[in-house]
């Protein structure tokens, strides 16, 4: 299976690899100039994680891969600290779900960050993003922080049960 990871710089794309891959979390992260591609293995299942830089440079990259799975990071924690970072988010996603070479491709958010103060609920960014419009294709949401793997394994267990369900 071929996972796109994409958001706005500093939504955590980096550091979730890097959890998946090792299960450590570090602090100390740099940007991602481009692209980052790590190969992992969870309960059979082969997972190659495309790892796509934030930055508005880089965003005109996102749509050039041809994955079966995209994964959408927004960190829930920029609600209050930065609210321009909301609409910016969806608007950026909304303008990518919009290109025909992505029609139909499974959609998974994750709002990052959780365990920052005032972090969004799950049903505040499924609204704030407007997941339920999305009804052009499989669309699900996880709440999940890189420091706790209890919420980013559940999120591979859905990953790799929709990929043995969709074979």
């Amino acid at each position: 299976m071929e996972i796109s990871l994409i958001g706005l710089q500093n939504a955590g794309k980096t550091s979730l690899v890097n959890v998946v891959a090792t299960d450590e979390y570090s602090e100390d992260m740099i940007p991602t100039v481009g692209f980052n591609m790590r190969k992992v293995t969870k309960e059979n299942v082969a997972i190659r994680l495309w790892d796509l830089g934030g930055q508005p440079r880089f965003r005109f990259m996102w749509v050039h891969l041809r994955l079966r799975f995209l994964c959408y990071l927004y960190c829930s924690a920029y609600s209050q600290s930065d609210p321009d970072n909301l609409s910016v988010s969806r608007s950026e996603l909304h303008d990518l779900l919009s290109k025909t070479s992505l029609n139909g491709i499974p959609l998974m958010v994750l709002g990052n960050k959780i365990d920052k103060p005032g972090a969004l609920s799950k049903e505040a960014l499924t609204e704030e993003m407007g997941l339920s419009s999305l009804t052009d294709r499989e669309v699900c949401c996880f709440m999940i922080s890189c420091k706790n793997p209890t919420t980013i394994d559940q999120v591979i267990d859905w990953v790799v049960n929709h990929s043995k369900s969709k074979n």
